[in-house]
């Protein structure tokens, strides 16, 4: 049995989870890992030597880094409707995946760790949360401006693997509490991602 380490209130764990639960995969989840059990000690860094969550376990071997963890899971399950075989349309699939990476986890970083996660070296620094909370914004009206043509996902008609990644990061800016924009095409968006069997099985709604 594969198993997932790392509590649910990460979104880097929920990605794997909701991945899996999409592929279909059977898998045990090992909640307490970052919450109640320590991920700086020998044990699980044996497993991860970077400390963090999540971690998969398989009868291959150990991963980590949440995206590659996805996209081993969806080979794994020959799933080539979440992660196509040809190679432009996996590439236009994984820039999503990349964008969500790169330029939002760097974009919410100071608005949602001061003001969600009360983090002492964000709570208290205004002018970056400010910062934080505009490029944050600026940046998922470019995922309303490519929703509002798609009418559907973030690839199209099909629901995809970048449609994980990229659905838990509106998630995260629309419950934390911070202006935003009005975007009608994002929150039809999340209404289709949260009808999904996979998410109400296990992404809580109200977790950022």
């Amino acid at each position: 049995m594969m198993r997932i380490l790392g509590r649910s209130t990460s979104i880097n764990v929920r990605k794997v989870l909701w991945a899996a639960a999409e592929a279909g995969l059977s898998f045990e989840h090992e909640n307490d890992w970052a919450l109640t059990k320590d991920t700086q000690g020998p044990e699980f860094r044996a497993l991860n030597p970077n400390g963090l969550v999540p971690v998969l376990v398989c009868a291959e071997g150990v991963l980590w880094e949440s995206n590659t963890i996805c996209r081993y899971l969806i080979a794994k399950s020959d799933r080539h409707d979440l992660l196509p075989d040809s190679p432009f349309a996996r590439a236009a699939v994984e820039k999503w995946m990349d964008w969500q990476a790169a330029d939002l986890n760097c974009a919410w970083q100071a608005a949602f760790l001061g003001l969600v996660r009360k983090n002492p070296a964000f709570r208290h620094d205004q002018v970056a949360i400010a910062r934080s909370v505009e490029r944050w914004n600026d940046l998922m009206l470019i995922l309303e401006r490519h929703l509002a043509e798609t009418d559907g996902f973030v690839i199209g008609d099909t629901f995809t693997l970048a449609d994980v990644v990229v659905g838990l990061s509106l998630q995260r800016w629309l419950l934390t509490p911070i202006a935003r924009p009005s975007t009608p095409a994002l929150i039809a968006y999340r209404q289709r991602l949260q009808s999904r069997p996979a998410v109400q099985a296990w992404i809580a709604a109200d977790v950022p």
